[in-house]
């Protein structure tokens, strides 16, 4: 009988600090994500210049404000899958 509540003991000390662990991985996991979101809406601003910059000026030389608003929007595409895989 001893020996199946030292074993329970032990079960219960391990889940506990499994738990512990991921509430504090977790509570990490969400600060990185609102760090990560915050970024994002700057270029995600910046993005919104560029796109409205490229449409005014469809038609005309406008090849590096093209590339520059593509670049941009693919590297909030990137930040957001970061953000998703915090989840």
């Amino acid at each position: 009988m001893v020996d199946l509540r030292e074993e329970l003991k032990k079960l219960e000390d391990t889940v506990l600090q499994q738990r512990d662990e991921l509430r504090l991985k977790l509570h990490l996991a969400k600060a990185d994500a609102r760090d990560e979101w915050e970024g994002l809406e700057r270029k995600w601003a910046e993005a919104q210049v560029r796109f409205d910059q490229v449409k005014k000026t469809a038609g005309e030389s406008s090849e590096g404000i093209e590339a520059a608003a593509k670049l941009l929007g693919e590297e909030l595409l990137k930040g957001y899958e970061r953000i998703r895989r915090l989840f």
